[in-house]
C-alpha cells in the first residue's frame, strides 16, 4: 500500500498516467498504477470491516461492487468506452433463432457497435475462477464467435489464523487455473493489482497472468 505521507504525490502520478497512458513506460509509474488502485480499494475494504458483524456479507457485496465501478472508471478515463450490463446470446438451431440467453457482465467493451471483449472484475479469484473460464467457453460456443474474455483481480489472499497469531493465506488455485487453461480455454488476459510470487516464478502462470498496468498500457488496446 502507498503510505499516507506519499499518497498525494502518488495520486498525482496516477492521474497523470491515466491521461498519458500510451506513453507510460517508466517502471515506477507503472507500479504506481497498481499501488494506487490496490491502496484505494483496500482502504474501502478496511472501512467496510467496521460495519457490525451481522453486515459482513453486505460489506463484501459493497466492496466488490465498488471495485467493479472503480475499474470501469479507470478504463473510461484512459479513453476506452466500457460499460456493465447484459449480453443477449441467441440460440439458433437450423438457422432458426429459438430464443435468447442473457448473461450479466462486469465489463463490456464494444467496437463499431459490435461486442469486442468481455471482462470480469473481482476482488479475489476465490470461488470465482471456474465461472470466468466457463463463461468464455459457453459464450463462444453458443455464438460461434471467439470473443476475448479477460479478468481483473485485486489480490488473492485472505485472512488466516486467530488472535494473536493473525496471518494470511493464498486463495489462488494454480492447478485449477492451469487445468482450465489447457483443457478448456485460456483467458485473453488475467491481471492483478497485487500479484502473487508464484505467478512470477511459475513459467505457465507468468505467461498468462500480469499486473494491472499491463492491461491499461498495453493489452486493452488490442480490443479497439
Amino acid at each position: 500500500m502507498v503510505s499516507a505521507n506519499d499518497f498525494d504525490a502518488a495520486v498525482a502520478s496516477f492521474l497523470y498516467s491515466l491521461s498519458h497512458i500510451r506513453d507510460i513506460q517508466n517502471p515506477e509509474e507503472r507500479d504506481c498504477i497498481n499501488r494506487i488502485v490496490y491502496s484505494c480499494q483496500q482502504a474501502i475494504g478496511a472501512t467496510l470491516d467496521a460495519l457490525p458483524a451481522g453486515y459482513s456479507n453486505t460489506a463484501r457485496k459493497i466492496n466488490g461492487d465498488l471495485f467493479e465501478r472503480f475499474i470501469r472508471i479507470i478504463i473510461s478515463e484512459i479513453g476506452i468506452p466500457v460499460r456493465s450490463g447484459t449480453v443477449r446470446l441467441p440460440v439458433v438451431v437450423e438457422d432458426v433463432r429459438l430464443f435468447d440467453m442473457s448473461y450479466q457482465h462486469d465489463l463490456i467493451i464494444d467496437k463499431d457497435g459490435e461486442l469486442a471483449a468481455i471482462g470480469s472484475v473481482k476482488t479475489s479469484s476465490k470461488d470465482r475462477l471456474d465461472k470466468i473460464f466457463v463463461d468464455k467457453f459457453l459464450h463462444n460456443r453458443l455464438t460461434g464467435i471467439d470473443t476475448p474474455h479477460f479478468a481483473v483481480f485485486l489480490h488473492d489472499v485472505q485472512r488466516a489464523g486467530h488472535e494473536p497469531n493473525y496471518g494470511i493465506s493464498a486463495t489462488f488455485l494454480p492447478g485449477h487455473f492451469k487445468g482450465y487453461t489447457i483443457r478448456l480455454n485460456p483467458l485473453d488476459g488475467v491481471y492483478y493489482c497485487d500479484i502473487r510470487p508464484n505467478m512470477r516464478a511459475d513459467g505457465m502462470l507468468k505467461e498468462h497472468i500480469k499486473t494491472l498496468d499491463c492491461l491499461l498500457i498495453d493489452d486493452i488496446w488490442m480490443f479497439q
